[in-house]
């Protein structure tokens, strides 16, 4: 397994011959262009995790790749040819098998409503499994090898997010949901994290295709 953080919450998996993009948000650039995707994955429709603007184009360049968006997804955003993915629900690519877990967002406050989101855990026999929670730190699967670990958003506290990383103790792991951070605020969650935690963080920022677990 091949991981790229593309920026965010946009991470590209290259598991069993599948290129599986998540989270094609607002908050990065790299993931535009990209081509040869078998599946294009979104937790949740906040704009940082899906690009309103930019999905169209990406889903019209790779016409070969299914679409699974959390179903809230689908009565905000059109998008040709995408599916819901449910809670508690999988699909199969090929050899790959993407389970999602979960089923709402953090709370933001008490007066916001809260929305749909899965995190997405994704595996194939023989590779490790990895886990991108999108915007929530409910849902604890087991056996995950790799965590993708929110670093910040308005919705957690980093006592929350330690207590989710012990929780999972996945050996492997990766900060993601930076975007609202400079580099002195993801020094501290990367550093308290590898610190408090079982799980150790590797940096992936503009670290291009990261084989898991080395």
């Amino acid at each position: 397994m091949n991981i790229t953080h593309l920026g965010h919450s946009a991470v590209l998996v290259e598991i069993a011959d599948r290129r599986i993009l998540i989270d094609p948000g607002n908050f990065s650039t790299a993931w535009h262009g990209l081509t040869d995707l078998d599946a294009i994955c979104v937790t949740h429709l906040h704009p940082d995790h899906l690009d309103p603007a930019q999905v169209p184009a990406l889903i019209a360049a790779n016409p070969q790749a299914a679409v699974y968006v959390e179903p809230q997804v689908l009565d905000v955003v059109p998008l040709v040819g995408a599916r819901p993915l449910a809670a508690d629900a999988s699909i199969d690519l090929g050899a790959v098998t993407v389970a999602a877990v979960g089923g709402l967002h953090a709370v933001i406050h008490r007066d916001i409503p809260r929305i749909g989101n899965v995190g997405l855990v994704i595996g194939a026999e023989g590779e490790p499994t990895v886990f991108h929670p999108g915007d929530a730190l409910e849902a604890v699967p087991a056996g995950v090898d790799v965590l993708a670990v929110p670093a910040y958003g308005p919705w957690a506290a980093m006592k929350e997010t330690i207590d989710f990383v012990r929780a999972v103790a996945a050996p492997h792991g990766f900060l993601i949901h930076e975007g609202l951070l400079h580099e002195r605020g993801w020094s501290l969650a990367f550093n308290r994290m590898n610190e408090m935690t079982p799980t150790t963080l590797v940096d992936l920022r503009a670290a291009g295709a990261w084989k898991a677990g080395q």
